[in-house]
């Protein structure tokens, strides 16, 4: 699926980025300050502290932009999650890049844990377990579910049913690209 959807991106000019890597790259970089931090936090199914994540969003993409001043079109994978994220995001940001829209896989619970279960067997990642990943379920609704609502009142989501086949998924996020470039 990723590599599918990385096509994409690349057909379209995006460079994506995910918070999730960025916080676990983070994590693994030896002298971080964050580092332990940030484990605890994944291990829990929290969300990491939005300075934190801001920080390596800004200079992943800063970084992208020196080295190619026309890669300057983003996919932000997992972010924002919560109204915090939101509101460190649109203070951080504000005038320097804007949100085109946000794409949403819509996914049912336990297909999703299924998957991340699935996955788990060979990730290697601390958070790819039934306990921890319950946990996620519960911030996502409690947290992230309310900032999907904010966007689509503004008209900027665009919806993917993610229980689908994943030549349907991918026909839908072409569709989409398609639409917005």
């Amino acid at each position: 699926e990723g590599s599918l959807c990385l096509f994409v991106l690349q057909k379209y000019g995006y460079t994506h980025l995910s918070a999730g890597d960025l916080l676990r790259d983070e994590r693994k970089r030896p002298g971080s300050q964050y580092g332990e931090l940030i484990e605890n936090y994944i291990k829990e199914g929290e969300i990491v502290p939005v300075e934190i994540t801001i920080s390596l969003l800004k200079r992943a993409m800063d970084q992208t932009m020196a080295a190619n001043s026309q890669k300057n079109k983003f996919l932000i994978d997992g972010f924002p999650r919560n109204e915090d994220n939101l509101q460190g995001w649109n203070k951080t940001m504000d005038g320097k890049a804007d949100v085109s829209f946000v794409l949403f896989f819509d996914c049912d619970n336990e297909i999703c844990i299924g998957r991340c279960l699935e996955r788990g067997k060979s990730s290697g990642r601390s958070d790819d377990n039934r306990e921890s990943l319950e946990k996620r379920i519960h911030t996502y609704l409690q947290s992230t579910k309310p900032i999907i609502d904010l966007y689509e009142r503004m008209g900027k989501v665009r919806k993917v049913d993610a229980s689908k086949s994943v030549d349907e998924v991918f026909e839908k996020v072409v569709q989409i690209f398609d639409k917005e470039g």
